[in-house]
């Protein structure tokens, strides 16, 4: 089937069991071949082909109202509504984005990127629902992993009190990114094993109607004995305990288990849950056996060989970061290292296999992961929670109320800082500087390359005075020769790499390379500039601030993050407090607004971040300076 000229998802409902299944087997084979060149989210689509098109046949979107949780699955749901013609652009800069987009398309009725969101958001939907007297189904698709997240349970527990007319669809497939952990997994294996509960339940009630009756005694013995049933078959009830209705666990690749499970569910008062169980990369082998997580998200491979195209480089800042803590925990048995489900993307799983006992998988939990390294740090360990900056912000009250408060002595290993690409305004780190520099307690570092990094981690694990962040960008480092010792790094003193004497660009991280090119723009003009390598974000070098105020020298302030209480309105505020008024300042940064998918390149060139805007603005600053005739 041509889909790319598939419009309307009501088509599906005139669809026979066996048009479905031809159209699952197009859309698979659709997507292992546009991923193979654009990359993206693989395994977690290949899971939920018929789902998405059982959803679709019963269901009238876009009245009716699908929340997929993440996001990174609704592939499937983006090619039923219309939008197969755009894959070749998926996650480009202008392109299809990877998530759902409310302004892509009405079918898309709520933006995420996050995981553990979709309950509460449906819960919204069909409370509003309810006061404006409509009748539309709301259904939210979670996963396994993201149900573990706090404010999953959280909306479940109040979804339960409220007894609200909607429908949560548990897409189990063992995996979130990495293989899940936790308790509340264990639980759903129990689920997974107990066969249909529902069918053993239901013969049950006609056996005893068979009984006849002899009054109120008998009555509710069978109902114990049906309660008794629950616990036998399903260990714990966990979802009926909460109020919802269980139907499962149902075979998420079985079209008619599905369309019968939905039908029903649609029918039932009060909140349903249906326990479906997928398998993540389902009909492509590499992604079927994926173990690791590589087939959740990736980018080019070869279809035949399923191997994924990597082009040789440096290592990675990630990898480094996670060489040095094994190094450093080989001599200190205090390190201890966490991780919120993404042990392979932190790089912390090659901590793990050294020391399995002093790693923590805590599963998707950064509020818990947070506040666990604190508890850790008051028993006089020192715990490093490796996070992406965009999965930081969701345990910030616990940085600021457990963690700084208690000035605990937690590392912030802040992967993925600053701009990450394909993955767009959901991910992209730009606002973690802006959100931690104005905690009491709170030190924050960044490096210019990776050998500076293993110092920066070397630094941070020695440091005793509260908690310490140290953000480091995706990808790989330069490549540049790494010393073979650790050092200890002075905090709050800046590196001059340049002395110049008619400006000054205060920068660090990615952004020294392209201040480092701007340079040479303008020395080829005549134009004498310095530049620093402000790697302690916070606190400032103030020594080095105070010469540049005696030198009245203009200052660019040069930063991947959000300008908005970031860098360089640091450098501002310490410019008024100490009443040098007569500086000339220019802050160059991310702009007032969230940046979406594409390049990192095209990302900065689109918001100005790129060495001749630098130039561009600094000759604005010196107007008599020109390159001489």
């Amino acid at each position: 089937m041509n889909l790319e000229g598939f419009k309307d998802p009501s088509e599906l409902q005139n669809y026979t069991k066996e048009q479905l299944e031809d159209l699952a087997k197009d859309i698979r084979h659709f997507l292992i071949e546009k991923l193979s060149i654009t990359g993206g989210h693989l395994g977690p689509n290949l899971g939920v082909v018929e789902l998405t098109l059982t959803l679709h046949q019963l269901f009238d979107s876009p009245k009716d109202k699908f929340i997929w949780d993440v996001g990174h699955q609704a592939y499937v749901h983006k090619i039923l509504t219309g939008r197969a013609d755009q894959f070749d652009q998926l996650r480009q800069y202008k392109g299809l984005c990877g998530f759902p987009k409310r302004n892509e398309s009405e079918h898309d009725v709520w933006e995420t990127g996050h995981s553990s969101t979709s309950l509460s958001a449906a819960m919204g939907m069909a409370t509003a629902r309810d006061l404006k007297g409509t009748d539309e189904s709301v259904i939210a698709v979670i996963g396994d992993g993201a149900l573990t997240g706090g404010m999953a349970l959280e909306a479940l527990n109040h979804i339960g009190h409220e007894q609200t007319n909607l429908i949560v669809i548990l897409n189990d497939n063992e995996m979130s990114i990495a293989p899940n952990v936790g308790a509340l997994h264990n639980v759903l294996g129990r689920l997974r094993t107990a066969g249909k509960y529902k069918k053993a339940k239901e013969e049950l009630e006609q056996l005893l109607k068979k009984i006849p009756a002899f009054g109120g005694k008998i009555a509710s013995t069978a109902e114990r004995v049906k309660d008794s049933l629950k616990y036998l078959l399903v260990s714990g009830i966990f979802f009926e305990e909460l109020g919802f209705t269980y139907l499962g666990p149902v075979d998420g690749h079985d079209l008619d288990d599905l369309a019968e499970n939905l039908k029903y569910a649609k029918k039932t008062k009060g909140p349903v849950l249906i326990h479906v169980l997928t398998k993540k990369g389902k009909g492509y082998e590499p992604a079927e056996n994926d173990a690791k997580g590589t087939w959740h998200g990736l980018g080019p491979y070869k279809i035949e060989s399923g191997e994924v195209v990597k082009k040789p480089g440096p290592p990675s800042y990630s990898g480094v970061f996670a060489e040095t803590l094994k190094k450093i925990a080989r001599e200190d048995k205090r390190i201890v290292a966490l991780t919120a489900a993404m042990p392979g993307g932190t790089k912390l799983d090659v901590f793990a296999k050294e020391f399995p006992e002093r790693m923590f998988d805590v599963g998707i939990a950064e509020q818990h992961a947070t506040t666990m390294a604190g508890g850790l740090a008051t028993q006089g360990m020192k715990p490093v929670f490796a996070v992406y900056s965009t999965f930081l912000q969701r345990g910030y009250d616990q940085i600021v109320h457990d963690v700084c408060r208690q000035n605990l002595n937690v590392v912030f290993a802040i992967d993925r800082a600053g701009l990450v690409g394909a993955d767009g305004e959901t991910h992209q780190g730009v606002f973690d500087i802006a959100f931690l520099r104005h905690l009491p307690n709170m030190k924050i570092l960044m490096p210019k390359d990776e050998n500076e990094l293993q110092h920066m981690i070397y630094t941070a694990t020695q440091y005793d005075d509260g908690p310490i962040a140290v953000r480091y960008p995706r990808g790989n480092g330069y490549g540049i020769k790494m010393d073979d010792q650790l050092k200890k790094l002075p905090i709050g003193q800046w590196e001059t790499i340049q002395d110049g004497s008619d400006a000054c660009i205060l920068t660090f991280g990615t952004m020294l390379p392209v201040a480092e090119a701007a340079i040479k723009q303008l020395e080829a003009q005549g134009i004498s500039v310095k530049l620093v390598n402000a790697n302690s974000v916070k606190p400032l070098d103030e020594a080095l601030l105070k010469e540049l105020a005696l030198a009245t020298m203009p200052i660019i302030t040069l930063e991947e993050a959000a300008l908005q209480g970031g860098f360089g309105s640091a450098v501002l505020e310490f410019f008024h407090d100490n009443s040098y008024h007569n500086m000339e300042i220019k802050r160059m940064g991310i702009p007032d607004q969230f940046i979406e998918h594409g390049s990192v390149d095209e990302l900065l060139e689109e918001i100005g971040l790129t060495e001749n805007k630098v130039v561009e603005e600094l000759l604005t600053m010196l107007p008599k300076k020109r390159k001489r005739a």
